[in-house]
């Protein structure tokens, strides 16, 4: 029972947010170009993130499979993981 009281609230906060997001109707162009911005930071830093930690990894231990790659693909895979997570998490997104 407690459960279910849980999960009453979780679902009311998620439409009382969904229902106050259709009522602000204002958004603008520069709204969605800064959206636009922080979905690619969100995947950008990440990546580079990755790729520099490689780099250096690749130049202190030479192997034959390049770190730089693995960890830039981790990067990406991570960033485009928090982009869908917060995306959700905004409700602008429907599964």
């Amino acid at each position: 029972m407690h459960n279910r009281s849980q999960i009453e609230k979780r679902i009311a906060s998620q439409e009382a947010r969904k229902l106050k997001a259709r009522e602000e109707k204002h958004h603008t162009i520069w709204f969605g170009l800064g959206m636009f911005g922080l979905i690619g930071w969100s995947v950008a830093i990440p990546a580079v993130i990755g790729a520099l930690a490689g780099m250096w990894i690749d130049s202190r231990w030479p192997s034959r499979y390049s770190w730089s790659l693995m960890l830039l693909i981790g990067g990406i895979t991570l960033g485009c993981f928090n982009a869908w997570k917060w995306l959700h998490k905004e409700g602008n997104v429907d599964r």
